[in-house]
């Protein structure tokens, strides 16, 4: 369907005949967009293949990263026009100790470009009235005021985007259906390291926590949305 079935064994694909998940959840009347660490370090500041993309961004996600960052500004373009709120999230860079256990390479770089690298890209750079939210673990909702936030503007819905697959965006989608909202991931606009990884994250996230769904379907949800707002509004 997405790509998951290359990683899946025989044995896999037996189990997933009898127990996989056959239709949709289903989306509500309330969405909103959340888009997950898509800054720099992970892209890199020049779109370049991943092992050389590594050399100066060791976290990068080269070609692939910016492939979905690029299918992303549809998604946001699609949000925007039709009224839906947009949640930007990115890691707290102010000295709290990482939420990771493993000791990353290190790379020599002045402090301009470590700052540029904690940066949200240009081409999904919030605009104005679109709340950024910092987090400092996996998850987009630990310890922060996104449940909060969703609560307070109604939503039942969290369609996120953003990277890593296996990483911050599972973890962030398990936390979120955790807290009853329904959760939608739109492949073409998350992206990881590891191709493994990536659709086999897809796959158990949508057999679990989430509806994985294509750009076009997630557009022409917002659309809907956007649609109903205006019919609704009073006159």
């Amino acid at each position: 369907m997405f790509g998951w079935e290359n990683f899946l064994s025989e044995r896999d694909k037996k189990h997933d005949e009898l127990w996989g998940k056959k239709e949709l959840y289903g989306f509500g009347q309330k969405p909103a967009l959340v888009l997950i660490d898509i800054y720099y370090s992970v892209l890199g500041t020049v779109r370049e293949p991943i092992f050389e993309s590594m050399k100066q961004w060791p976290s990068s996600t080269g070609l692939e990263g910016w492939a979905a960052v690029d299918k992303t500004v549809e998604l946001l373009k699609a949000a925007r026009e039709n009224g839906i709120p947009v949640i930007h999230v990115k890691g707290l860079h102010t000295g709290v100790n990482h939420w990771g256990r493993r000791k990353r390479k290190q790379v020599e770089m002045s402090a301009e470009l470590k700052q540029k690298g904690t940066e949200i890209v240009d081409e999904v750079k919030p605009i104005a009235g679109e709340l950024i939210i910092e987090k400092a673990a996996a998850s987009a909702f630990h310890g922060t005021p996104l449940v909060f936030q969703l609560v307070s503007l109604g939503i039942d819905t969290v369609i996120v985007a953003g990277e890593t697959t296996s990483g911050c965006v599972r973890a962030s989608v398990v936390d979120g259906a955790t807290n009853r909202f329904r959760m939608g991931v739109v492949a073409e606009c998350v992206f990881d390291r590891t191709e493994s990884s990536h659709f086999l994250n897809l796959y158990d996230m949508h057999n679990k926590y989430a509806d994985v769904v294509n750009l076009a379907y997630t557009k022409e949800y917002f659309k809907q949305i956007g649609t109903l707002k205006k019919e609704t509004m009073p006159v």
